[in-house]
């Protein structure tokens, strides 16, 4: 992993999200091509005590993480982007005792919304334990400062 400004920034926003604290994810690069999330594996994520497979929700919260942050891969200056859209389509389980990585990139950005696509994936990258397609709003500068403002207000009351 390199220390560039876009891993930086990646790693501020993942820091500010509690559950993908909880998980333990990480950020395993990013570049003006895409982001890779790391998931590792703990009994805390395992969907199937008997087999050791992990739950589908956990995976949705990397790609959906993951899709997310990739935003930051291609804005200039760092903009708040919910989810609008997310679908996932699920190949094969995960391996159990094994990290799973995410990539997403930005496909399409336009003033309103980012499109983003990836994959979740364990040793090989083409044998995809997931695909992941998502769109995202752009709430721009403006709804961050509205946001600051807003909350300042409610501080001083």
């Amino acid at each position: 992993m390199s220390d560039s400004p876009l891993v930086e920034r990646a790693q501020r926003f993942l820091a500010v999200l509690r559950h993908c604290q909880l998980l333990g994810m990480s950020v395993h690069s990013a570049d003006p091509q895409g982001l890779i999330l790391r998931l590792p594996y703990s009994p805390q994520i395992v969907g199937n005590p008997e087999t050791g497979v992990i739950h589908g929700g956990a995976i949705t919260t990397l790609m959906d993480t993951t899709c997310g942050i990739s935003t930051v891969c291609v804005l200039p200056e760092f903009e708040i982007c919910p989810t609008l859209d997310l679908r996932i389509d699920y190949m094969h389980p995960a391996e159990p005792n094994k990290d799973v990585y995410g990539f997403a990139e930005c496909y399409r950005v336009t003033p309103n919304i980012i499109f983003t696509r990836g994959y979740a994936y364990q040793d090989d990258p083409s044998q995809p334990i997931a695909h992941v397609v998502g769109a995202f709003m752009r709430m721009g500068k403006q709804a961050q400062s509205a946001k600051a403002l807003s909350s300042m207000q409610g501080a001083k009351q």
